[in-house]
């Protein structure tokens, strides 16, 4: 299911990025006490209660401005009120309503989407006593808050809570879903012609289907009784490289796009070989732990081929070691070659996203690689690692229960997901491994540090009873 899309619209400098800095728990936007500074719109995962959504921030709405920054911020706030699924409209309760507010809610009304009406800056009495004015705006509820000191903000963000949509249960097994493949990678590295090259095909049925956003339209493809169901993308340029309009989006779309898919088919121009961007979008499906393939496009240009994809191979392995399960193909979109090899590799990958491994088998080879290579000592103590279980598919998920979860090196997980792709496969998958301690080790440690705080109010009771004697 694609995360829903929260943004929050204001005037400049009312606060939108403190509070974007908030949801997010960490400082990603710039903030400085003057209007303007956030100019395009900044975008991260976010969390609460549970429900995940992508959150975006924005530069600011100012109605009547005909500064050309202005200008520009207005585009890039417009944008956002279209591509977003729930608006937070955000208010200096300092400064109190302002006409431009008034204009700013009636667009945000015409559009239809959910509002929430948040009045910012709201730090005490004095403040307060400006928010009546504020009910003008015609609406039933506002949520005064200060997203500095935080006054406030579990309100809004429970009243966020109530409008984002519950994640729903995930299909049964043996529901058989066509896959959803999502074509990501840089502008000009062949997506739309490798797109096309699959459309040319004459074995192929294609048939458009409504898509889940209102920016894309999904396509189903069968392909030798086969279906498909491509997610079509837009280019994701790096941030210094994109330009103002409606390229401002195409990285959002990508990642909502990628959040829709089972499996992200990267798209690499084989001629100019692996850019940071690159690496950001492969990092990108990895994180949504999505099935991933590589694909070096343009072989035909290539020259002394076989020296090329070794050197390439070096390089992937290097710059891609989290994504080193990903399996690799050579394509050109232009000649068609080899263009179709892809829906074998999908097939395999979803075969290693869905693969679930019997407890047994899976313990069996937990104790042997446990003994071959012993866990690492934490404070003095070695760390045990007693059984291994499954918890979910898509991608793959288990659990360890040890004796110390803090103890656990990544290091240490990683020799572990190794050894179980070398024993069970999970072909093109990533894998998520979670320590949990067991039960039997969390009933002494509760027993043990209980004993420790009797142990210290008692010798602080009998310190006190001396000196009074």
């Amino acid at each position: 299911m694609p995360r829903p899309v929260v943004a929050i619209i204001g005037r400049p400098n009312v606060g939108k990025s403190t509070l974007f800095n908030r949801i997010v728990g960490r400082n990603l936007a710039i903030v400085e006490d003057l209007p303007g500074v956030t100019r395009d719109r900044n975008y991260a995962d976010a969390e609460w209660e549970g429900k995940r959504f992508l959150l975006v921030d924005t530069g600011g709405f100012e109605p009547e401005s005909v500064d050309p920054m202005y200008l520009k911020m207005r585009e890039q706030t417009t944008l956002a009120v279209e591509e977003a699924d729930i608006i937070v409209f955000l208010m200096d309760g300092q400064q109190g309503l302002l006409p431009a507010d008034l204009e700013v809610a009636q667009r945000l009304r015409a559009s239809g989407k959910p509002v929430i009406y948040a009045v910012n800056k709201v730090d005490g009495e004095r403040h307060e006593a400006l928010l009546p004015d504020f009910y003008r705006l015609g609406v039933s509820s506002l949520l005064p808050l200060s997203s500095k000191h935080g006054a406030g903000f579990s309100d809004l963000m429970d009243e966020l809570c109530k409008i984002l949509p519950e994640t729903p249960a995930p299909a049964a097994p043996a529901e058989r879903v066509a896959p959803r493949i999502a074509v990501i990678g840089r502008p000009n590295v062949g997506k739309s012609s490798f797109v096309n090259s699959l459309l040319g095909e004459d074995r192929m049925i294609v048939s458009p289907v409504s898509g889940t956003t209102r920016d894309s339209v999904d396509s189903v493809y069968r392909y030798y009784g086969r279906e498909y169901v491509l997610v079509d993308t837009a280019g994701i340029r790096s941030r210094g490289r994109i330009s103002q309009g409606v390229e401002k989006y195409s990285v959002m779309r990508a990642m909502k796009s990628v959040g829709r898919c089972d499996v992200a088919l990267v798209l690499l121009d084989a001629s100019e070989g692996i850019t940071e961007q690159d690496e950001r979008i492969v990092g990108l499906a990895h994180e949504e732990g999505k099935g991933v393939i590589i694909i070096l496009n343009k072989w035909d240009l290539v020259e002394n081929k076989e020296e090329t994809y070794k050197k390439l191979l070096d390089e992937l392995q290097y710059r891609l070691k989290f994504a080193h399960y990903a399996p690799v193909l050579t394509i050109s979109a232009a000649t068609r070659q080899r263009v179709t090899k892809v829906f074998d590799e999908i097939d395999r990958v979803m075969e290693g996203r869905e693969l679930r491994v019997p407890t047994a088998e899976l313990n069996r080879l937990f104790e042997r690689i446990t003994a071959i290579h012993e866990p690492p000592i934490y404070r003095g103590k070695r760390v045990k690692y007693y059984f291994c279980t499954q918890t979910g598919t898509r991608p793959p998920t288990f659990v360890l229960f040890v004796n110390y979860p803090e103890g656990v090196h990544f290091s240490y997980l990683r020799y572990i997901e190794n050894h179980l792709r070398e024993g069970f496969g999970f072909y093109g998958s990533p894998i998520r491994l979670h320590t949990r301690r067991r039960r039997e080790d969390q009933a002494v440690g509760e027993r043990v540090a209980k004993a420790a705080r009797k142990k210290r109010s008692g010798s602080g009771a009998g310190k006190g009873q001396g000196t009074k004697q």
